[in-house]
């Protein structure tokens, strides 16, 4: 079992700024991949980045050059630094992890809520 506890989210005006954090606890070990989804109102989740376990990373076109995604292992932790804000982002952003104990397995935070004003 891998816990994911997000935070960071918040309000804040279009150009801005925001750090989230995903937290991880359990089987920290068996964990594959990490990433950020995010599923505005009324709409499907969708991928905004994604870490592999040998540091590979992928982004969504929307966030290319904007957001970052990156680790801390030392504190079992991922962020997604998001820089000049757009409208566009809002949404909640939800961390995920896959972890492979024989079987693949995903996993969910609670999601956090960022809303970008123009």
């Amino acid at each position: 079992q891998v816990q994911l506890v997000e935070s960071g989210g918040g309000l804040v005006q279009a150009g801005g700024s925001l750090r989230l954090a995903c937290v991880t606890s359990g089987s920290i070990s068996s964990i594959n991949t990490m990433g950020w989804f995010r599923q505005p109102p009324g709409k499907q989740r969708d991928l905004v980045a994604i870490l592999t376990r040998t540091g590979s990373t992928s982004y969504a076109d929307s966030v290319k050059g904007r957001f970052t995604i990156s680790r801390d292992n030392a504190k079992n932790t991922v962020y997604l630094q998001m820089n000049s804000l757009k409208p566009e982002d809002t949404a909640v952003y939800y961390c995920y992890a896959t972890s492979f104990a024989g079987v693949l397995t995903p996993y969910w935070g609670q999601g956090t809520q960022v809303t970008v004003s123009s």
